[in-house]
This record gives C-alpha cells, sequence and structure tokens, in this order.
C-alpha cells in the first residue's frame, strides 16, 4: 500500500485576484470602513522557489511552494509593506483570524488597508498551502510524512524573504506576529536588518523548561497514538486521538487558571454528566465530566478536522528550538546587528511564555543598544490574549512609536 499522509484543505479556496505587484492607484483620504467580519485579501495564491532551500539543519527542502495572502496595495514607492506572521496553527489569511487589526474605529492605528500593503505567509511545515509533510516530494513523487526534515525560524524567514523579493519588497515599515509568529518577526529584525523598519514581537520567548514539556506531552500524544503509524498514516486514518489530546493539553498552556475558574469553576459538565455520581453500569473510574473537561473534549475533537498532525509535530519542534542567544553564542552576536525599532508586548498571564521572559528578552536586547520596549497586557486570558482580546491588543498597540 502506497504510503499517504493527511492531506488537509486550505482554509479558503485560492481564487484569481489582483496581482500585487500592479501599479497601484493613489491612496483614497477618505476613510472606508472595512467588510465584517472579514476582510478578504485583493490576491491569495502560491510562490515557488526556483531552486532548493538550504535548512540550517544541513538538508535541504527542494522547490519548496509558499502560500500566501495580499491585503491592501503597494504605494509607488514600495514603502508601505506590511508582513504579519501567523501562530502555530493560522493561515495566511490573517484577515480571517485577526480581524481586529484591520479594524478601523481606531485612527493612526499600527496596521491599516487604507495605508498599508499587509502580506501573510503560510509557514513552512504547516498544512495550509506552504510546502509541510503532507506535501509530496518532488525528488520522490511520494508524500514527505516522517521524512519532511527539521525546519527553523530563520529557514522560513530566509524562504518569505525571497517570497517578498519577487513581489518587489525590499523592506517592510512593519513585521508583526504573536507567538511563533513573533519568533518570525523578531528573525527577520535579526537576520535582515536592513530591510524591517519597526518589528512587534507578541507573547513570545525562547521557550522555557515549562514550555518545552508542555510542547513534549503534545507530542507523546500523537506519536502513541496507533494511527499514526510511525508517521506513514493514511488520509482517512489521521492519529485523531493523538492529535485531539495534543490539542487539549495545548489548550491549557494557552489559557490561565484564573479564567478558567471564572468560566468554569468546579461546574458539572453543561450537558448534565454528574462527576460525583456513579451510574448503574458506568465505569467508577472515569465517571461523568466536569465543566472544563467538556470543554477540553470539545476543543480537542474540532481540531483534526482542520489540521494535520505532522503539520504540528514539525511546527512544535521549530518552536522548542527557537534561540536566537543560543544560536549566535551570546546576546550580543544575536542581536547587535538589529535596525529595527522592536516593541515586545508580554502577557501578564501567559503560562506558555511567562511575561518576565518577554521582558528579559526586551531588557537583554537593550543591553546591547537595540531600540527595544516593552508593553503589557494586563488580561486573564492568557497566552491566547493576542488572538481573544484583540481590540484591546490593537489598543496597545495605538501610536506606537
Amino acid at each position: 500500500m502506497s504510503r499517504m499522509a493527511s492531506t488537509k484543505s486550505r482554509p479558503a479556496e485560492s481564487r484569481p485576484t489582483e496581482d500585487p505587484r500592479s501599479q497601484v492607484p493613489a491612496r483614497s483620504a477618505a476613510p472606508v470602513r472595512l467588510a465584517r467580519p472579514a476582510p478578504e485579501p485583493i490576491y491569495e495564491g502560491d510562490f515557488v522557489l526556483g531552486e532548493p532551500l538550504e535548512l540550517d539543519c544541513g538538508q535541504k527542502l527542494a522547490n519548496p511552494t509558499l502560500h500566501y495572502a495580499v491585503y491592501g496595495r503597494l504605494d509607488a514607492a514600495r514603502s508601505n509593506a506590511v508582513l504579519v506572521c501567523h501562530a502555530l496553527s493560522g493561515s495566511a489569511l490573517v484577515g480571517s483570524w485577526w480581524p481586529e487589526l484591520f479594524a478601523p474605529e481606531i485612527e493612526d492605528r499600527l496596521v491599516d488597508t487604507r495605508r498599508d500593503c499587509i502580506v501573510c505567509i503560510n509557514l513552512l511545515g504547516s498544512c495550509y498551502g506552504s510546502t509541510g509533510p503532507s506535501s509530496v516530494d518532488p525528488r520522490t513523487g511520494r508524500v514527505y510524512g516522517p521524512d519532511f526534515p527539521l525546519l527553523s525560524i530563520r529557514d522560513n524567514v530566509r524562504a518569505q524573504a525571497r517570497l517578498l523579493d519577487s513581489l518587489g519588497i525590499h523592506r517592510l515599515r512593519l513585521a508583526i506576529g504573536g507567538s511563533i509568529g513573533g519568533m518570525q518577526a523578531l528573525q527577520w529584525s535579526i537576520d535582515f536588518p536592513d530591510r524591517v523598519e519597526r518589528a512587534v514581537v507578541i507573547g513570545v520567548a525562547p521557550l522555557s523548561a515549562m514550555g518545552l514539556a508542555l510542547n513534549h506531552t503534545q507530542r507523546m500524544a500523537i506519536v502513541n497514538d496507533p494511527d499514526w503509524n510511525g508517521g506513514n498514516y493514511l488520509t482517512h486514518r489521521q492519529p485523531r486521538r493523538g492529535l485531539s489530546l495534543a490539542r487539549q493539553i495545548a489548550t491549557f498552556s494557552y489559557k490561565s487558571p484564573d479564567l478558567f475558574e471564572e468560566r468554569f469553576a468546579r461546574r458539572p459538565n453543561r450537558n448534565g454528566e454528574q462527576p460525583w455520581l456513579h451510574e448503574p453500569g458506568a465505569n467508577g473510574l472515569l465517571g461523568g465530566r466536569f465543566d472544563i473537561a467538556g470543554y477540553l473534549d470539545y476543543q480537542g475533537e474540532k481540531f483534526p478536522d482542520r489540521f494535520d498532525a505532522n503539520a504540528y509535530l514539525a511546527i512544535l519542534r521549530m518552536m522548542d528550538n527557537w534561540d536566537p542567544v543560543r544560536d549566535a553564542g551570546g546576546v550580543e552576536r544575536a542581536f547587535s546587528a538589529i535596525r529595527a525599532r522592536l516593541l515586545l508586548v508580554g502577557i501578564s498571564s501567559d503560562l506558555l511564555f511567562p511575561a518576565r521572559d518577554v521582558r528579559q528578552l526586551a531588557e537583554s536586547m537593550r543591553s546591547v543598544s537595540v531600540h527595544a520596549d516593552y508593553r503589557e497586557m494586563v488580561t486573564a486570558h492568557g497566552h491566547d490574549a493576542f488572538l481573544a482580546e484583540q481590540a484591546e491588543l490593537v489598543r496597545l498597540l495605538h501610536s506606537v512609536e
């Protein structure tokens, strides 16, 4: 039987629309209220690198594809480009998962489609259009599956730079992202210091031992599912139970104890289960669920319908390994070349990337004369706050200099 990996459809169909390289009309002075709930890109498509991508691990990725979307138009000087970098399970369609970033209520906000050309590129390793484990290796004609190579954040940034070159974008007014997206935004400032004017890095620092532990348990949940089959699973036999459990582990690392207490406390599951009873014929070791358990099960059950297990593993490892100071051999070597004005945003209740770690990262940059400011979202929403409280984030970023 031939090996097949789960191939997930893109979050939206590619559509023939305007090429962002076309002549840009003059910017209108009249404010335009964007459509809700999510703005549509003016262009969505694929970019194929014309040569293999040299990877940090020493391997090559043969002619990889990057799926991307563009919102707004380049100005005549090509000086208004904004790169938005997505989080672990995000896609290039930033308008669908970060719509408040485009909301028109706040004047002079950080990102504005009336002023900016916004590009979002799906991560290599993902399952939303860019080359990942569920893609076909052009050298073998078979799905990569577990043979997909180890990728780094730097590998992605180098590939993204080639895509932007093809669009005639040689300088970014802004690079912005949260979580693993923040890793990319900061890496852009490190690797291409002359191409980034400003960067906003939200809710991220090199993972602590706790973060590494949480990611490890998610991996173990997937690889111990018999349907994972060493990564050689069939399209209709994705390791759903393992991926579901991994997502549940991730979910409680994305939230905070205070939020869970407020929303769920010790209430029984809202479908009527009673954790305190031993129903006749029921398993006394398991019993009914509390409300928090029902919520986690729900989050886990729906995730395998939209994401691929091997892609999840590839991106988790990419996240684990990101550590600019270790890679460079010290703070000065890592950060001293940065020319961008940086803003690092910590999240007060973040368990995965504690605010103190984000603040310390900003301080280490300032120690080598990098312009690195720090702001903090005070919230009970945990790591997910940059997505769950988007309007608050937009206000926090208002008038960033």
